[in-house]
């Protein structure tokens, strides 16, 4: 997702706003000080229409009202799929819509204390307004994309008679900067390779969508790519019939006449980031806030329970201790310690033999020796995890997601596992209410998945609040 995508977006909201407040404005000064429609008088009488005060705090609910109408009509898209007609001509379908409900309102509370007329100016005029907004936000799009600002980088996968006339109509999309194809080496179109090239080209050229117009592909190289594209969040469509056979949702657009099937971008593409990284400061803010006495006990207790920093923040080595994060980055990662200082490489060492999760990524000690007396209750409580707070603070991590794991364990992950890189790592996720360190890695991998394909802001709510049941049931038993 581009940044200037991301705020032109977010500059819908404030925009219709200031339109509607606008629009009923204006209807009212036509209302009260003008005869635009002969035969029906001016409210001259101050008691026939309501002081403007009043008025304006209606406008304000109203439009506000209304602005909830758009976001449910899915209205604040980031990203621009649809033409500005069709976009306006959604803005005035959902306007009927709210004035419509406006009036079943009033007829509902048996109550009219504005004037009628108004109304309906309000109506007319917020439509044409609130178009109007969205038009200069589109006008201001146009200019960036002309300047190169928020241009996205095109490749093609094949070279046929599709790929001639979409290659054309893509050139003079100025959304679009067409990078080349990969295929057969014939035609008069950019070549950069074949298709066992796909990732170099990709990192090269800093590809950020793909349109493949071919069929001639095995199956498990349109598999490799579809998987390729999830995993590092490139755009995908495709001119049928691979993706039927591929369990991902998709769209249907078309292009010069031709059905294009576009790979549907996760929730957390878009607005659901913006609204998780919200939820994810407000949380961790609060978390701190309200934890920092247990905190505070617990840097004490493991002070005075053994030697060494109170966290767990280098190896024995000296490194600093770190996890792998969004998009395969490292960060700095902060926990209690719950371990005796200088064991931590005996995981791999002395400890093996009784690592439970044998040829598999992750390990896991059974009964683990090198856990200190309060760093057992710590584990048990998961006490030990609430420093994380402060990495979801500086952005690192999020309050839900997919478990960080370290470096050396992410070295032996399979393609199909590196799908949980694509968002931050989490405090808590589905797979550790699901069973915790007991699930095996394939379902925990599985379960991550399945929260990145269908995350809503419900969800993390949800799993939150069983993570604490979680918790509490562990520590009963």
């Amino acid at each position: 997702m581009k940044l200037s995508e991301i705020i032109l977006g977010l500059l819908k909201i404030p925009t219709d706003f200031l339109m509607g407040i606008f629009a009923f404005l204006v209807a009212y000064q036509l209302r009260t000080k003008t005869d635009l429609i002969p035969g029906i008088e001016l409210p001259l009488d101050p008691h026939s229409f309501p002081p403007f005060n009043e008025y304006l705090q209606f406008s304000a609910i109203a439009i506000a009202a209304l602005v909830i109408l758009l976001a449910l009509n899915k209205a604040y898209s980031l990203k621009t799929t649809r033409s500005l007609n069709k976009e306006i001509g959604q803005v005035w379908i959902i306007t009927a819509t709210w004035f419509m409900l406006i009036i079943a309102y009033f007829f509902i509370i048996r109550e009219f204390p504005f004037s009628r007329l108004a109304l309906a100016y309000s109506w007319i005029i917020t439509a044409i307004f609130v178009a109007a907004g969205r038009s200069i936000i589109r006008f201001i799009e146009y200019f960036l994309l002309q300047a190169g600002i928020g241009k996205r980088k095109l490749l093609f996968i094949g070279n046929n008679h599709i790929t001639d006339v979409l290659y054309k109509s893509m050139k003079k999309n100025p959304k679009y900067t067409v990078v080349g194809i990969l295929g057969k080496k014939e035609g008069s179109h950019k070549n950069l390779g074949n298709i066992q090239d796909l990732g170099s080209i990709i990192k090269k050229h800093n590809i950020e969508e793909i349109l493949q117009t071919t069929s001639d592909l095995t199956h498990a190289q349109g598999e490799d790519i579809l998987e390729f594209c999830r995993e590092n969040h490139i755009g995908y469509r495709f001119v049928p019939d691979l993706v039927a056979m591929h369990k991902t949702n998709i769209d249907i657009e078309t292009e010069k006449g031709y059905p294009i099937l576009t790979l549907k971008p996760t929730p957390l593409d878009g607005w659901g980031r913006v609204l998780k990284r919200m939820f994810d400061l407000v949380g961790a803010t609060l978390g701190i806030i309200i934890l920092s006495p247990i905190m505070l006990l617990s840097a004490i207790a493991i002070r005075l329970d053994s030697k060494g920093t109170i966290l767990f923040k280098y190896l024995d080595d000296g490194a600093r201790v770190k996890r792998v994060g969004q998009k395969g980055k490292l960060f700095n990662f902060y926990k209690f310690r719950t371990m005796k200082p200088g064991t931590h490489n005996l995981r791999y060492n002395e400890l093996a033999e009784n690592d439970v999760r044998k040829d598999q990524p992750l390990v896991k000690i059974k009964n683990d020796p090198r856990i200190t007396r309060v760093g057992k209750f710590l584990r048990k409580t998961s006490i030990d995890e609430l420093p994380q707070l402060f990495n979801v603070l500086k952005g690192e991590m999020s309050l839900v997601g997919p478990r960080p794991h370290l470096p050396e364990e992410v070295d032996n992950y399979k393609d199909h596992h590196k799908f949980v890189l694509t968002i931050k790592p989490g405090i808590t996720g589905l797979a550790q209410i699901s069973g915790r360190s007991d699930l095996e890695f394939e379902e925990e991998v599985r379960l991550d998945s399945y929260y990145i394909e269908n995350w809503s802001l419900w969800m993390d709510i949800k799993i939150i609040f069983k993570t604490v049941g979680v918790l509490f049931n562990d520590y009963q038993e």
